[in-house]
């Protein structure tokens, strides 16, 4: 039987990011089950005065394995209804949107509502979120306007799973975590990886990685810090990451508590090609979120069989089962520090890294997929 045709929409190269990463690797997953697999992505995704960072640009080349059309324009309604024309024509088994903010919410409900006119297409959203960590005015009538054409839902954690009741309690909805990131290459030796950084190579790493946004609580993890207990273990705080808000909040913040010497800053943004460095130098990944759906960065600290600390938010406890693969705690900086003075006082890495290796089997593309292609029967 000749398989479907899938349209994947939302961010790819050339932009850049978690959700450039997600959107490539279920267009490769669909693709290697012998699927027609194409994406259309932004031609423009945000306009600069609201994109927090340096550039949303990929400084790659394109993956050659995938169809990736450059064609929506995110502010511009005409462009909307051009592209909607467009895959409306193209008669998709199935659309895949994935939705993270509201802002995007005009845009993808106007092009799902033309879409849906050739009365064939049936359309899903993958929810990263569906009540952002970060509020902002329209965020509600701009989400309710996305949901009205989509046929389903596919949520990554229990909390949007629950989320979506807000907002509509009749369609068909799935769960199914987020999957794990393997695109990252394999790790590499620890010392190998601190040699490749430029790191010091007798000090013992806890890794932040990803965009530095409030929400994500970097301040709770820098004044964890402050615990003489971790001053006294040969330890180091590695923060990688492009800061995606008032860098000076968290500078001031190390420079009050004279931390200088216990934290290393690296806030530039981590291509592709440079991740497994960061996380095979690393013996613990620290997520001290203050508000989460699902992240995932707990599925890159998978691909690498480490060991994590996450904050009992959102989805976050979910993926990480507390005392197996790390430890859950509370939104607290002096829970935070009690937990990375357990995990090397116990010596635990070891232990954690193996049960993270058979934890991780749970979380596949191909899952995934199972759970999208099931809610509208698709061959």
């Amino acid at each position: 039987m000749e398989k479907s045709k899938v349209i994947i929409i939302g961010t790819s190269w050339p932009f850049r990011g978690g959700l450039a990463a997600y959107n490539e690797r279920l267009a490769t997953e669909y693709q290697q089950l012998g699927y027609d697999v194409s994406i259309y992505t932004f031609s423009l995704q945000y306009p600069g005065f609201l994109f927090p960072g340096k550039t949303q640009m990929a400084s790659w080349d394109a993956p050659q394995h995938l169809n990736i059309k450059k064609k929506i324009n995110s502010i511009n309604p005409l462009n909307w209804i051009w592209v909607g024309k467009q895959i409306k024509k193209e008669k998709a088994n199935l659309v895949i949107i994935n939705y993270w903010l509201p802002f995007m919410g005009p845009c993808f409900g106007t092009i799902a509502r033309i879409i849906k006119k050739n009365k064939f297409t049936k359309i899903i959203s993958i929810l990263h979120n569906i009540i952002p960590h970060e509020k902002h005015f329209g965020d509600k009538p701009f989400t309710q306007y996305f949901i009205k054409p989509i046929d389903a839902f596919v949520a990554m954690s229990d909390s949007v799973l629950e989320d979506i009741k807000v907002f509509d309690t009749k369609k068909e909805s799935g769960f199914c975590p987020h999957p794990v990131y393997d695109i990252f290459g394999e790790s590499v030796e620890k010392s190998k990886a601190k040699r490749f950084l430029n790191l010091q190579e007798n000090i013992n790493y806890v890794l932040f990685f990803g965009f530095i946004r409030d929400y994500k609580g970097l301040d709770l993890l820098i004044e964890a810090f402050t615990d003489k207990r971790l001053q006294e273990l040969n330890l180091k705080l590695l923060v990688a990451g492009e800061f995606y808000s008032n860098e000076e909040k968290y500078i001031s913040l190390i420079k009050k508590n004279n931390l200088f010497n216990f934290v290393e800053l690296r806030t530039e943004f981590i291509p592709d090609e440079i991740v497994k460095y960061y996380f095979s130098a690393a013996d613990i990944v620290v997520q001290p979120y203050k508000t989460a759906t699902q992240s995932g960065i707990s599925q890159i600290a998978y691909h690498f069989n480490k060991p994590m600390i996450v904050t009992n938010v959102g989805g976050l406890p979910e993926i990480v089962p507390d005392g197996k693969v790390g430890f859950v705690v509370d939104v607290d900086s002096s829970e935070v520090a009690n937990a990375i003075y357990r995990f090397y006082n116990e010596k635990l890495e070891e232990e954690f890294s193996k049960n993270s290796a058979e934890e991780k089997k749970k979380y596949s593309w191909n899952r995934m997929v199972t759970t999208i292609n099931q809610l509208i029967k698709l061959q």
